[in-house]
């Protein structure tokens, strides 16, 4: 047998890890249960299932990498958009944080590993269950195969090129059932492809209600799947996704001078709650980083020519000059009122915004260019009253689109890296940044990805140092 190191892949079983940090008031959360208790009984599933969802937003090792807010922060870190001061991320703001023995680099391989294992456990413990109906079984898996799907994303994003640079690139290993052993590397085509089958799996069975927007519905799923379909550029299964996906989730143009901590709002598609009495406290991301009016970290500023973007009249137009310095290069200078940050503030994952800007996008570079343009118009004008068309025809409606997105996404997901990312673009730091050309990325620069971390090329016969020869 292959040696392997489970410290993060099966730590232990997982009916006995995984519905003991339940924290949702229904289902009750259970300690140590068995197996035969977890999947013979719908109460029972569910409550494994948010103890799963709890991890999502755990402290799994430290401030810069607690949970999937860790992963979204450092890449929004990574832009141009944002300023960081001195504090936790500030080797992902110098975009010098890949080596095989970092902290970033450990932690986007085993936090996504580890709760991929759950998640399999949980799929073969439904599929084994002799109590569940055929129905319960389809929603409990349409949730799994959605969740399995985006954390296998997550790994295709962070440890190799995008997927139009090579698909026979090495790529994160596929692991369908518990680990038992290791397995060899993956090419990126082959994860692609699994992460289509489970999110296709997902969209036909997930449910259409839940218990609260941590949960998956059938809406997650599709949003989900317009992410992936919209990086690989499937641009009519991208603007299909999408548009399913935001159905049921209006614009409201109130909620941006709310504070984004209140995850029933009407965008918030998917969402991790926080709750005071079981809180991450300060480690919360962005509101903990970007809020420099409460208690928090409150270090994390805003690029001079990106706030410049704004018009006066646009409700995401939430910055601050905090010292009245106009224009000054001052890098501390520029705050944002967008995250309210306490210890109860729920995070956003997705909202329904991004699917209308999926959507726009994947209209235009289909050649519905009139009708991207009506949609863009549409939210410009939900955003500011004052919008008004700009005629823009080709790339230059692309660009305008894209600049849409990092107005409308600053701080949540990491907009600016995504884009950069997917389109083989470089990002260059311009502006009043405390650290300038020094992180600038080029186009398909190696630093949009990270090393294989040496903890599981030590580990895995099956993965030597050769992996990272050519990162």
């Amino acid at each position: 047998m292959n040696k392997r190191h489970l410290a993060f892949l099966v730590i232990s079983l997982v009916f006995l890890t995984g519905c003991e940090k339940g924290y949702l008031d229904d289902p009750k959360p259970t300690e140590s249960v068995n197996a035969s208790v977890v999947f013979e009984s719908q109460d029972g599933v569910e409550a494994f299932m948010s103890g799963i969802l709890r991890e999502t937003r755990g402290q799994f090792t430290r401030t810069d990498s607690g949970g999937l807010y860790s992963m979204y922060f450092a890449r929004v870190v990574k832009g141009n958009d944002l300023v960081l001061g001195y504090q936790w991320y500030l080797f992902d703001y110098e975009n010098d944080n890949r080596e095989p023995t970092y902290t970033r680099t450990t932690f986007s391989w085993e936090f996504p590993y580890y709760l991929i294992n759950q998640i399999n456990q949980l799929i073969k413990g439904v599929k084994n269950s002799n109590s569940l109906s055929d129905l319960e079984k389809d929603e409990f898996l349409g949730q799994a195969y959605a969740m399995r799907g985006f954390y296998y994303f997550q790994l295709a994003m962070e440890f190799q090129h995008t997927y139009s640079y090579d698909l026979s690139l090495p790529a994160p290993p596929i692991y369908n059932e518990p680990a038992i052993e290791g397995k060899a590397m993956s090419t990126l085509g082959e994860l692609y492809d699994f992460i289509l089958a489970d999110l296709n799996a997902a969209v036909e069975t997930a449910p259409a209600s839940r218990i609260n927007k941590s949960y998956i519905n059938q809406n997650v799923a599709y949003a989900i799947l317009a992410r992936v379909h919209q990086v690989m550029g499937n641009w009519q299964e991208a603007a299909n996704a999408a548009s399913i996906a935001r159905q049921g989730y209006p614009l409201n143009p109130v909620q941006y001078g709310l504070g984004f901590d209140d995850m029933n709002a009407s965008e918030w598609i998917w969402a991790m709650p926080q709750r005071d009495d079981q809180t991450n406290y300060f480690y919360i991301a962005p509101h903990a980083f970007t809020d420099n009016i409460n208690d928090g970290y409150g270090l994390a500023f805003w690029n001079k020519e990106f706030v410049s973007l704004f018009t006066p009249t646009d409700v995401r137009n939430t910055f601050i000059d905090l010292y009245n310095v106009g224009d000054s290069d001052l890098y501390y200078a520029r705050a944002s009122s967008k995250f309210t940050f306490d210890f109860s503030s729920d995070i956003p994952i997705i909202r329904s915004p991004e699917m209308l800007l999926i959507e726009i996008e994947a209209n235009a570079r289909l050649g519905k260019e009139s009708e991207a343009a009506n949609m863009l118009l549409a939210l410009q004008q939900n955003r500011d009253p004052d919008a008004v068309a700009s005629g823009n025809t080709g790339d230059a409606l692309i660009e305008e689109i894209l600049v849409e997105r990092r107005k409308e996404l600053y701080g949540e997901m990491g907009v600016e890296w995504f884009d950069a990312k997917r389109l083989r673009r470089g990002i260059t730091r311009t502006g009043n940044h405390r650290v300038g050309s020094a992180a600038n990325l080029l186009p398909d620069d190696k630093k949009f990805f990270l090393k294989i971390p040496q903890k599981e090329i030590d580990a895995n016969d099956l993965i030597d140092d050769s992996v990272n020869t050519d990162r």
